[in-house]
């Protein structure tokens, strides 16, 4: 249920005062006997005062009617006069502020020019004190709109703001798969061309002209190996689009250490066999998952401390980062940070798995081949 605001609150305490000042002042009225004004005027006013919202300007006028008949000639002496403090503020509210301010202007000079004969009903005190309420009510009514002006403002900026953020990103995203594109096809393009061909002059000669068949083949294998080496290096290249330029030397199976260091953890290292003269593929793949694995250990795991063990088996490389920590709800490799290891492990027709350990923490297990599969024989 919406809580009402403050203002709402302290307008319906004032009508609740207005209401009970009024019934006790008819019901110690003593030897005074009230007249139709004094049943009249205060019901009129309360009804203009509900109503103040949907017609601010139209209730102004009632209660201001109302008080300036009041107290002249009703009997009983009822605080309603606070009814004309609520509409006031109001007024000022809702954006009629022109009529807010003439009226309490009027309302003032009505009351001193009523007190000027030989009879004293306000005393000079009490004139200050309610002409402090009439301004006060006018200006807090003044500020309360300009604040909420303000923040629907503020609101209308940030909703703006966050559809500019949705339209730019869908530029860029347009713009990126465009240049995906024509990255794509200049790598592949005139390989692929020239493997068609090469395909085409094969079958053209293998009956006729096997060592030509042969020939064509063999280009076909050293195209199609080619264009295999390159295309992993555009995709390398495009899924670092957004990382700034390098100026340290490339993460390598060689620079482990330095590559532990950025983590920021407590990692245990255990190395095992050559790790320098890696193929560039592997090398490239293996340091991205470790890095990643680690990055997960620092996010993910709630602990600072991690063991990473990397070895060549002269057939894979096999990568181990393992963790203790409590971690998080495992949620079968869904995420795009496990999804991306996985990926790369799949390109070089390794495996990757990822999971909880049984004894607690998270494992991360890769086997990448050293002999890539566009290195055998087509």
């Amino acid at each position: 249920m919406r809580k009402p605001p403050p203002s709402t609150i302290a307008s319906l305490v004032a009508i609740g005062a207005v209401l009970v000042g009024t019934l006790l002042a008819y019901a110690f009225r003593g030897a005074v006997q009230p007249n139709v004004l004094d049943v009249v005027l205060p019901l009129a006013a309360f009804a203009a005062t509900l109503a103040r919202r949907r017609y601010p300007v139209a209730a102004l006028i009632v209660v201001a009617v109302s008080v300036a008949a009041y107290y002249p000639w009703a009997r009983l002496d009822g605080p309603i006069l606070v009814l004309a403090f609520v509409v006031l503020y109001t007024a000022a509210d809702r954006g009629a502020l022109t009529a807010a301010i003439a009226t309490g202007a009027t309302l003032l000079l009505g009351m001193g020019l009523g007190e000027t004969g030989g009879i004293r009903h306000v005393d000079d005190s009490l004139f200050v004190a309610i002409a402090g309420w009439v301004v006060a009510a006018i200006a807090f009514g003044g500020v309360t709109r300009n604040r909420r002006a303000y923040m629907m403002e503020a609101e209308r900026r940030a909703a703006d703001a966050e559809r500019t953020m949705e339209e730019e990103a869908r530029r860029r995203e347009s713009e990126e798969r465009l240049r995906i594109a024509r990255e794509l096809h200049d790598v592949l393009g005139h390989n692929i061309s020239m493997i068609n061909v090469q395909a085409a002059a094969a079958l053209h000669g293998l009956k006729k002209r096997p060592e030509d068949a042969e020939k064509a083949l063999r280009t076909i294998k050293d195209t199609s190996k080619e264009t295999l080496r390159e295309l992993r290096t555009t995709l390398g290249v495009l899924r670092q689009v957004d990382e700034d330029a390098p100026t340290a030397p490339a993460d390598s199976l060689a620079r482990v250490d330095a590559l532990v260091a950025a983590s920021g953890l407590e990692v245990r290292t255990e190395l095992s066999g050559p790790l320098d003269g890696v193929p560039t593929e592997v090398d490239l793949a293996a340091t991205r998952i470790i890095r990643e694995a680690l990055t997960n250990v620092s996010r993910h795991s709630g602990t600072t401390t991690a063991t990473l063990s990397v070895a060549n088996t002269s057939a894979n490389i096999m990568i181990r980062v393992e963790d203790d920590g409590p971690g998080a709800t495992y949620d079968g490799g869904s995420g795009f940070g496990v999804q991306g290891m996985r990926e790369r492990a799949a390109a070089l027709g390794g495996t990757l798995e990822a999971g909880p350990r049984p004894e607690g923490g998270f494992r991360v297990v890769a086997r990448l081949p050293l002999n890539l599969p566009s290195n055998g024989a087509p």
